[in-house]
C-alpha cells in the first residue's frame, strides 16, 4: 500500500533532468532497440511510483516520477532510454483529461487520436468516457509501453499505439484529436497548425488543445484561432511545480475564426 502520494516533479527540475539524460541518449539507442517490452515494463515498474490524488484527475492512476524514485537522484548516465517526458503529468494534459472526464459526449462513440500522448492520461480519459477507438501516438517507444501499463492500471485494455511522427499524415477516420502541452516550441507549433488545418478541412476533425498558458502558445498566431471551452484551477502542488501557473485551459481549434 502506497502512503501519501508524492507531488509531481517541477519543470525546473525536469528541464535539468532531461538535459542531463539527453547527453547519453544517442549512444543508448541501439541498446534500447534490443530490449524486450517485458524488460521495459519491469524497468518502469521499478523506477516509477503510482500517483494520482494530487492531480486534476484523482480518478486516474499513473506511473510517474516522484522524489521517491531512483532516477530523481541517480546519475543520468545510468538512464538507459530517451528523455522520460512520459513520466510527468503535465498541466495541459491534466486539464485535457479533466475536460474529457467532465464532458463524456465529446468523445463518446468516437475515434480519438492523442498526439504526444506521453503517460497516456488523456487517452485513458477518452476511453473511460466511451470513445469507440483510441489511438495513442508518441515517438518515444518507452512512452508507448508506459501508456499500455497505465491503461492496465486503470482497468482498461491497452489502446492502439503508434510511434511514427504522424504530423503531416492523413488522419482519415479520426473524429477527435487531442493535444496536451504540445505547443512548447514555435517550429513544432507551426507544423502542427498546418497539419491541423488539413485534418479539419479534409476530414472534419475536432481538435482540442490543453495548455497552461506557456509563452510559446500564447504568443503563437494559432492562439487567435482558438475558442476557450474551459479553464481549471490547478491544485496547489501543481502550481508550485509549474512556476506558479495557476490554471490550465482547454481550447477548440477553429480555423474559420
Amino acid at each position: 500500500m502506497l502512503g501519501r502520494l508524492t507531488p509531481l516533479t517541477s519543470p525546473h527540475c525536469v528541464k535539468t533532468l532531461m538535459r542531463s539524460l539527453k547527453q547519453t541518449a544517442i549512444q543508448r539507442c541501439q541498446s534500447f532497440c534490443s530490449r524486450s517490452e517485458e524488460h521495459i515494463r519491469r524497468f518502469i515498474s521499478e523506477n516509477t511510483e503510482i500517483v494520482g490524488e494530487q492531480s486534476l484527475t484523482p480518478e486516474i492512476r499513473l506511473r510517474l516520477f516522484t522524489p521517491n524514485c531512483r532516477f530523481w537522484r541517480e546519475k543520468p548516465e545510468f538512464w538507459p532510454f530517451d528523455d522520460p517526458y512520459w513520466a510527468i503529468y503535465w498541466p495541459g494534459g491534466q486539464a485535457l483529461s479533466r475536460y474529457l472526464l467532465d464532458n463524456p459526449a465529446v468523445c463518446r462513440g468516437k475515434t480519438v487520436l492523442d498526439v504526444g500522448s506521453g503517460c497516456g492520461a488523456s487517452a485513458i480519459a477518452a476511453k473511460l468516457r466511451g470513445a469507440a477507438h483510441v489511438v495513442a501516438n508518441d515517438i518515444d517507444s518507452v512512452a508507448v509501453v508506459a501508456t499500455r501499463m497505465n491503461f492496465e492500471l486503470n482497468g482498461l485494455q491497452p489502446p492502439v499505439c503508434l510511434t511514427d511522427n504522424i504530423i503531416g499524415s492523413q488522419a482519415v477516420g479520426v473524429d477527435l484529436i487531442l493535444l496536451g502541452d504540445m505547443f512548447y516550441d514555435e517550429a513544432l507549433a507551426t507544423s502542427l497548425r498546418s497539419w491541423l488545418d488539413c485534418c479539419i478541412k479534409t476530414h472534419g476533425t475536432t481538435v482540442l488543445i490543453g495548455d497552461p498558458g506557456r509563452a510559446q502558445f500564447v504568443e503563437h498566431s494559432i492562439r487567435r484561432l482558438l475558442r476557450q471551452l474551459a479553464q481549471f484551477d490547478l491544485p496547489e502542488s501543481v502550481r508550485e511545480e509549474n512556476y506558479g501557473l495557476t490554471c490550465s485551459s482547454i481550447w477548440c481549434y477553429c480555423p474559420e475564426l
